[in-house]
């Protein structure tokens, strides 16, 4: 089972950005997908997760309002737009059995990540 997470890159401040994740190696049924970050000197984070029918979603509050995750068949995106020079980070995707946790926001409960891809917002 592989994640890879695509669509990084260097912005200006106020730019939008979408990120890809592409899973491949099984069908992800019944599974919730979620974007954690990692930012230099710092812990990784959640972001955002959604449900695998899309039928509810959950934000950091850091990101709410201009961050938007969507999934499709075996595929998780997360359109940002009025990026910040504080969302400069490596953007980490990743995968996990509903029945394994309730919102997708604590990190531990995800089986499968991608690789990350970096985002970098000058000010």
């Amino acid at each position: 089972v592989q994640l890879q997470a695509s669509g990084g890159g260097l912005v200006r401040a106020g730019s939008s950005l979408r990120l890809s994740c592409a899973a491949s190696g099984r069908t992800f049924t019944n599974y919730i997908w979620g974007w954690f970050r990692q930012a230099p000197g710092k812990e990784r984070e959640f972001v955002a997760s959604i449900s695998w029918r899309g039928g509810w979603t959950s934000y950091a509050d850091s990101v709410k309002g201009r961050f938007t995750i969507s999934n499709s068949k075996n595929m998780a995106f997360l359109q940002m737009n009025s990026l910040k020079p504080e969302d400069t980070a490596a953007y980490y995707c990743a995968a996990v059995s509903s029945y394994r946790t309730t919102w997708g926001r604590n990190e531990n409960d995800y089986d499968y990540w991608g690789q990350g891809t970096l985002v970098t917002v000058s000010s």
